[in-house]
């Protein structure tokens, strides 16, 4: 959690116990400036630097994330209430995607060669500029990295705005990327908003990346369409977890849990809306709620925490807000609801059945640790179901029929479908969106190349 302090910057505050954690104030626009500087000095001097060496030091980034993996994981804890396992398989997974990078960059940057019958020619990938991030807090290190990553790999720079109630974790990688020598491409900078679009403005930016609200992402994509800047955007959604009749139910009511309560719920890829084929719907909710209540609320400290607080009281009572106008609307409550009282930002593991498309929780994404079971009346009627909506993230399928899965992952609009398995990320694997979940693809090659100019050069 954070709240604005009387110095003009955030204090943190940890979200499980409700007290502060420490005071952070706004950059000033003279260190607004200054960065400015540095960060066109380092982009200088990266892109001039042999991609071997480049590589080198993102190592040496990934192996000190790994060294200092317990104490980047106990801030994310008490930072934004994430559970202390799965903190750490973040700053893992952090790793692996430099990992990733290091083992396959010089292949993905090789110039390629093209034939014409006019003569020969070839692609090279030259980097453009500083990349400016704006990233959100539910995965604090990941979302970070995950950009950094391609983007520091083909020579770009790269600054970035954590989210506020994590700005901690956002300064703690900056630490570690600058003993890695990665100190003037490699920035954080706790911005206040203006600051932010000041730099959008800035001729050393020649990027956006941003993930976080719909509203945020497209304010941000028009400032920096306003000075011809491109941008790569993750929006989040409101991913379909879809059931079949001849799936196997056990699994998928296992995976369903993790899908929709892993991180308290708090995932862009999260199951959010759980659609069920009609002849299982029955079974499936029975062994489901099963599951729900058997879920126990415990200190993300904790080695067998699975579920801790939400990030911030705000967000719990906004998601609370939503809940109560969906059982308003014809929902039908049948686990959780609640805040729970206790210091920090506590909410109830929460089941809606019965709900439909004009609900709350059908049309707006819900941010947190509620799920909504959706009944279809066949197959056609579920994959409907799934794509009404203005998000296309990302989409589970659970079907023993291969064939049948192929054919319907055609017709689902998003911008994954993961078939017998819960949405995920994997660098070797490219993320992103459609329709209002954003555009542009990050990991992989194709994340490597969204901030690069792709040149065609041309000989007789």
């Amino acid at each position: 959690m954070t709240r604005l302090s009387s110095d003009n910057g955030v204090t943190t505050v940890n979200p499980a116990t409700g007290e502060d954690l420490a005071a952070y104030p706004f950059q000033t626009d003279q260190e607004v400036t200054e960065l400015l500087d540095r960060a066109e000095r380092g982009f200088l001097a990266w892109r001039a630097t042999p991609l071997a060496e480049r590589l080198d030091r993102l190592r040496r980034f990934g192996a000190q994330l790994r060294a200092r993996k317990e104490e980047l994981a106990r801030l994310a804890v008490m930072e934004m209430g994430k559970t202390i396992t799965s903190a750490r398989a973040e700053v893992e997974k952090c790793a692996s995607v430099i990992d990733w990078y290091g083992i396959n960059a010089p292949a993905l940057l090789r110039d390629r060669p093209m034939e014409t019958p006019q003569g020969k020619a070839h692609l090279s990938y030259d980097p453009t500029g500083t990349v400016l991030a704006v990233m959100p807090w539910n995965f604090p290190y990941w979302q970070i990295i995950r950009a950094a990553a391609p983007i520091l790999t083909g020579g770009n720079g790269f600054i970035v705005k954590p989210a506020e109630n994590t700005i901690g974790c956002g300064l703690l990688l900056n630490e570690i990327a600058s003993e890695a020598g990665l100190d003037d491409v490699f920035i954080s900078a706790n911005l206040a908003r203006e600051q932010t679009a000041r730099l959008i403005a800035a001729p050393a930016i020649t990027g956006v990346t941003v993930t976080g609200s719909v509203r945020v992402g497209r304010i941000l994509a028009g400032k920096a369409g306003e000075n011809g800047k491109k941008t790569v955007l993750e929006l989040g959604g409101s991913d379909p977890f879809i059931v079949l009749a001849d799936a196997d139910i056990d699994k998928a009511v296992d995976a369903a849990v993790t899908a929709r309560f892993a991180n308290c719920g708090q995932v862009c890829i999260a199951a959010k809306r759980i659609i069920l084929e009609a002849p299982i719907a029955e079974a499936f909710t029975e062994k489901f709620l099963g599951k729900v209540r058997a879920l126990r609320l415990e200190d993300p400290m904790n080695e067998s925490s699975f579920i801790g607080p939400m990030a911030r009281s705000d967000l719990r009572d906004g998601l609370h807000n939503q809940v109560q106008k969906s059982i308003a609307e014809g929902a039908r409550l049948v686990v959780g609801g609640e805040p729970v009282d206790r210091p920090g930002a506590w909410y109830e593991p929460t089941v809606l059945l019965d709900v439909t498309p004009e609900m709350t929780a059908f049309r707006e994404e819900l941010f947190g640790p509620v799920a909504c079971l959706i009944t279809a009346r066949d197959v056609d009627h579920a994959i409907a179901l799934a794509n009404d909506s203005e998000y296309g993230l990302g989409a589970s399928l659970w079907t023993n029929d291969r064939t049948l899965a192929n054919v319907l992952s055609r017709k689902i609009e998003s911008g994954g479908v993961f078939i017998n398995r819960i949405t995920a990320s994997d660098p070797a694997l490219p993320i992103g969106g459609v329709k209002a979940s954003g555009y542009g693809r990050e990991l992989t090659e194709l994340g490597l190349y969204e901030f690069m100019n792709i040149k065609t050069v041309w000989a007789s």
